[in-house]
């Protein structure tokens, strides 16, 4: 009997299939450490011959046949999903994986947001890196000017607790459209604690984080805005982009999630490779030379982008405390339009 798909009902509790993206990957021979791509996503299944097992599946769009990777499974009663509703914004839901499963989100809470479950954070108990794109958007401070640092699409705050941790001058602000989002990362991924211990460091705001502003200027800001699985529209609009830039402090610079081809939204015709390339360009025509592409996986799987001058790469590896993020300097690359 072949493999057939399953619900996440195997605890009956997500009465559709889940999707799991946007986080993570194999090897890879040019990093230090396992790194999740941040924009590969992954069918549950299971085969009736063994035991009841979710089998994280990787899914092209190509058409092409999907292939199952028996390493990536983890037994149902090894993820447990403690909160799922709809808030006027998402289709929120709050994973729990395990310890005790032999897998790289083995400990973790997983925030997933939107109908095709994109995985939106990721909170691990007992190590401070999260194996994943975040880990990158931590490797932003040393080379920005001091001053406030913005993050757009604040998520559960996996990104701002590395920074904060990470980096004890830096200065947070986060903006978040869905104040459930906000709630969720209080109750369930240490958000209160955090805002409590670095109370003149982070400040969240509930809004549209494409209005973000402070009133000296950002020294750098983070992008990650993704809506119904998709990086937004309006990040394919350079006039965006000249806005952004114009929220910047002098030597300032932005980085961004661009995704990449395996993101799976639910309009089909937003396709990850198409929309990824779009902004790409969109974010050429303001910075021109001065931006640069870092790729996670194999070929588009899942990109990030950043704008200004890079020269002096030792001078950041050695600004960086954790020698698993300096891996990820050397992977930047000048931006070349492919089209």
């Amino acid at each position: 009997m072949g493999e057939r798909l399953i619900a996440l009902s195997i605890p009956q509790i997500i009465p559709k299939p889940l999707h799991i993206h946007r986080h993570f990957h194999g090897f890879s021979t040019s990093t230090l450490c396992l790194r999740p791509n941040p924009t590969r996503f992954y069918r549950v299944i299971s085969q009736p011959s063994r035991r009841r097992t979710h089998h994280l599946q990787c899914r092209s769009h190509s058409g092409g046949n999907t292939k199952t990777h028996d390493d990536d499974g983890i037994p149902a009663d090894e993820v447990k999903i403690i909160a799922k509703f709809k808030s006027r914004h998402n289709y929120i839901r709050v994973l729990e994986v395990s310890r005790r499963t032999l897998h790289p989100l083995a400990g973790s809470r997983l925030l997933l947001l939107d109908d095709p479950g994109n995985i939106h954070s990721i909170s691990f108990l007992f190590k401070t890196l999260t194996e994943s794109y975040f880990d990158v958007f931590a490797t932003l401070p040393p080379v920005i000017p001091p001053g406030p640092v913005g993050i757009l699409g604040f998520g559960a705050g996996s990104a701002a607790r590395l920074i904060l941790e990470l980096h004890p001058e830096a200065i947070v602000h986060g903006w978040e459209l869905d104040p459930c989002v906000i709630d969720v990362a209080r109750k369930f991924f240490g958000l209160s604690k955090l805002e409590k211990q670095y109370k003149d460091r982070l400040f969240i705001n509930i809004g549209n984080a494409l209005d973000a502003s402070v009133r000296t200027g950002f020294s750098g800001i983070l992008v990650d805005l993704f809506s119904k699985g998709s990086v937004i529209p309006e990040l394919q609009d350079p006039n965006v982009w000249e806005n952004l830039r114009s929220k910047l402090r002098k030597n300032g610079r932005i980085m961004v999630n661009v995704g990449g081809r395996c993101v799976e939204a639910e309009d089909s015709q937003r396709d990850g490779d198409m929309v990824m390339e779009e902004t790409l360009k969109a974010m050429s025509l303001v910075f021109g030379d001065e931006l640069f592409v870092l790729t996670l996986g194999s070929g588009n799987d899942s990109s990030l982008a950043l704008t200004g001058d890079l020269q002096d790469l030792d001078a950041w590896k050695k600004k960086l405390r954790m020698p698993e993020l300096r891996g990820y300097v050397d992977m930047w690359k000048p931006y070349r339009d492919s089209t």
